[in-house]
């Protein structure tokens, strides 16, 4: 047996073992001293002191806690907290979790088992040898030792896990910048726009000073709702019919979905009317079409602009109503009133930010989605 996709240089046939000959588990015991370690989903085993759950438990207990070293691996019992935990670290765990190592361990990179363990195909196959208990499922060792598994040599072990752990490190990476511009979107949408009934921002851009005035929608657009789509394209349409896209939700750009060329909006606000995004309030660059569960606010006294689609989406959930489906209306969108600055200056100057701030932010999100996929790929490709 080989995978579909493998590294130059290696083309020996992977062997086939039964667990029971692979692994062997351990019970060594009286090292109070070394660190608790929890079992988490997506880190392995971690120092208990460095988990946000914090899990009481006596230290008089410690004494008969299990050891866990560097390249073992743990079993919980409780299948929502994962199933098989790599540890990279020493340590102490619960008695009740089943520690196992390899009984050859110079033959084979623990790195490597950790992504098998924790691979869709080997997760499936765990549920053969689960029984339901009621906070969770319960993992038998035993019946884990009769499955099979096909490996290849500690050398193409050791460099198909160090090629996911790159991919792993980009992965973490894209995530952390995603999740730190998310929070300065978050921080900024608080500190640049007035609070609490004041007229003036916490941060402002240099060299604008006057209070901000309070408008309400109506006054400052044709509050308007996109036109269910005349008709549905199908795989035969050119892309120049329908060359602008088509918005469902705010979430969601459908592409060639459909098209009703009298209804071909530009540069405007629109918002979620109904459903679970109801309320979500979005400036949309350039030329495109609206579905009926699409608002749209029209330019008519003032640009429509990221900025004020922003201070919109800051309180426009507020409004949504749920009784029944989550819905807000064009009534009362008209009706809500926000702070914005007399100066276009200083609305553009704001609205260049975030639209900046979301630019960096779907790069991120979209290489994360890339390198999460590549990553789902190889893990099937890549195994046997």
């Amino acid at each position: 047996d080989a995978p579909a996709i493998r590294f130059k240089g290696f083309s020996d046939a992977w062997e086939q073992r039964k667990a029971k000959e692979l692994f062997v588990s351990t019970a060594d015991k009286g090292y109070p001293e070394l660190p608790v370690l929890s079992a988490t989903q997506d880190r392995g085993m971690i120092r208990r002191d460095e988990n946000s759950i914090n899990i009481f438990h006596d230290k008089k207990n410690e004494a008969g806690y299990k050891r866990v070293l560097p390249g073992q691996f743990v079993i919980h019992l409780r299948s929502f907290q994962g199933g098989f935990a790599h540890s990279a670290i020493e340590g102490i765990t619960s008695p009740a979790y089943t520690v196992f190592g390899f009984s050859e361990p110079e033959k084979h990179d623990s790195e490597y088992w950790k992504y098998v363990f924790t691979s869709k195909s080997f997760i499936r196959r765990l549920e053969t040898v689960t029984y339901g208990i009621r906070d969770g499922r319960s993992i038998s060792y035993e019946e884990f030792l009769t499955l099979g598994f096909v490996y290849p040599s500690k050398a193409e072990q050791t460099a198909i896990a160090r090629y996911l752990d790159k991919l792993s490190d980009l992965i973490t990476l894209h995530q952390r910048k995603f999740e730190k511009l998310t929070n300065v979107k978050k921080s900024m949408l608080e500190k640049m726009f007035p609070q609490n009934g004041s007229s003036y921002p916490e941060i402002r851009f240099k060299g604008f000073t006057d209070p901000w005035e309070q408008r309400k929608v109506s006054d400052m657009f044709k509050v308007t709702r996109g036109y269910v789509l005349a008709a549905t394209l199908t795989n035969d349409t050119k892309s120049d019919e329908m060359p602008y896209p088509v918005y469902s939700s705010q979430t969601k750009d459908f592409g060639l979905m459909g098209y009703y060329r009298d209804y071909l909006y530009e540069n405007s606000i629109t918002w979620t009317t109904d459903g679970a995004n109801a309320g979500t309030v979005n400036y949309r660059a350039g030329k495109f079409y609206c579905t009926n569960v699409c608002g749209v606010l029209l330019s008519d006294k003032v640009n429509a602009s990221q900025m004020i689609a922003e201070a919109l989406n800051n309180v426009a959930k507020g409004y949504v109503s749920y009784v029944g489906n989550p819905k807000l209306m064009n009534n009362v969108m008209s009706d809500i009133e926000i702070m914005i600055p007399v100066s276009p200056m200083e609305q553009k100057r704001i609205s260049d930010y975030f639209a900046t701030l979301d630019h960096l932010i779907t790069l991120h999100q979209r290489e994360l989605e890339k390198l999460q996929n590549i990553k789902k790929s190889m893990l099937e490709k890549m195994f046997v």
